[in-house]
């Protein structure tokens, strides 16, 4: 369905139009970011030293579908953590969103080798939530009113899987076979 390539600056316009708002921004990329996003913002984003910072890439037309950055990669501890996903707007509800973090976790526990990866969801995306309960996490805590958007407070799940976890699930949903 999708696979994932180095995210490079040539990306970052189409990235620029997938967020239409300062709320969704905040959804996307936390307190890190103003609105509107600017390539400035992306290029210094990119530059990070502890992360990979990913497009996802339709693999029947090559379009773009969607962005996933693993970051706070901590060898030593091995760990990591998912942050900023995003769906292509045209291609929202097709099961890409599962796909996309099938394969940060797959880069994360194959590649990095790390034992546990993590990630903040905003405690109103129900559909994200639903799409990292299905991919195996499970939420370790809720973080109350701890994000102001205009007026208002939001809420964050923090959200974890282990490796032991993520074979779980790779091998009851066949996974397993398909990746080496």
């Amino acid at each position: 369905m999708i696979r994932l390539e180095p995210f490079t600056m040539g990306d970052a316009a189409e990235l620029i139009e997938w967020i239409p708002s300062a709320e969704f921004l905040m959804q996307w990329g936390g307190p890190e970011f103003l609105f509107p996003l600017t390539f400035e913002q992306i290029e210094g984003y990119v530059h990070g030293t502890d992360q990979r910072v990913f497009k996802a890439v339709e693999e029947k037309s090559g379009a773009a579908a969607g962005h996933i950055c693993l970051s706070k990669i901590d060898l030593k501890n091995e760990s990591c953590r998912i942050s900023r996903v995003l769906i292509n707007p045209d291609l929202r509800g097709k099961g890409y969103g599962f796909a996309l973090v099938q394969q940060a976790l797959n880069f994360a526990f194959l590649e990095l080798n790390v034992h546990r990866v993590t990630l903040g969801v905003f405690d109103f995306n129900n559909e994200a939530i639903a799409c990292y309960k299905k991919a195996g996490f499970s939420i370790e805590g809720h973080f109350k009113d701890s994000r102001k958007m205009k007026d208002t407070f939001w809420s964050i799940y923090e959200m974890a899987i282990l490796r032991h976890e993520w074979e779980e699930v790779r091998s009851i949903s066949g996974e397993s076979r398909l990746i080496k």
